[in-house]
């Protein structure tokens, strides 16, 4: 046996190991990891699919990436040969509330940038072209849509007056902050 490898895991070390059935490996899973399942797709999927196929055909964009988040971002990119590439982040639309904050970021492209003077103005008319968009596509336009939107032109127009903003436009009257009324 000298100079020979014995393989003990073919060799049975106890009497115990001789009486046992050799059985594949069991696999333990944490209970804390998700696993995926194939899941359903819900008809209304099919809908916001379409609606991102075809704004991007539309608008020419590039997706950068699709956030987690209900945020977005969307800009244009110039190269040294005058080239424009439009890009966007926003969360891919699977409900109401991201399908509109995705419209919002492509509003933006569509209206085209710095076409509104202030920039709040600008972030009025991108959530009106997301409104219309989303009624268009024939997207349920939800409460908290519409409070989101009110939310955002609250925030633009506080920033803008922070900034010194002189002279609020009349769009946006209705979403000065409380803080910046005046008494009459």
């Amino acid at each position: 046996m000298r100079g020979s490898r014995v393989n003990f895991r073919t060799v049975a070390l106890t009497l115990w190991d001789l009486l046992k059935q050799h059985e594949p490996p069991t696999i333990v899973i944490p209970k804390n990891v998700k696993q995926k399942v194939a899941s359903k797709q819900r008809p209304i999927q099919a809908k916001y699919d379409g609606i991102v196929v075809k704004m991007k055909d539309t608008y020419g964009f590039r997706i950068r990436k699709w956030r987690t988040s209900m945020s977005g971002c969307a800009w244009e990119l110039k190269d040294k040969n005058g080239n424009i590439y439009r890009m966007l982040e926003s969360p891919y639309p699977k409900g109401p509330m991201s399908c509109a904050i995705f419209l919002h970021e492509v509003g933006h492209h569509a209206i085209g940038f710095h076409t509104y003077k202030p920039r709040c103005l600008e972030e009025y008319f991108a959530w009106e072209w997301s409104l219309a968009a989303m009624k268009a596509n024939d997207i349920n336009i939800t409460a908290n849509v519409l409070k989101r939107r009110d939310n955002a032109l609250q925030y633009a127009v506080a920033k803008a007056l922070r900034r010194g903003l002189k002279r609020v436009p009349v769009e946006l009257e209705s979403f000065i902050p409380a803080q910046y009324r005046i008494a009459s």
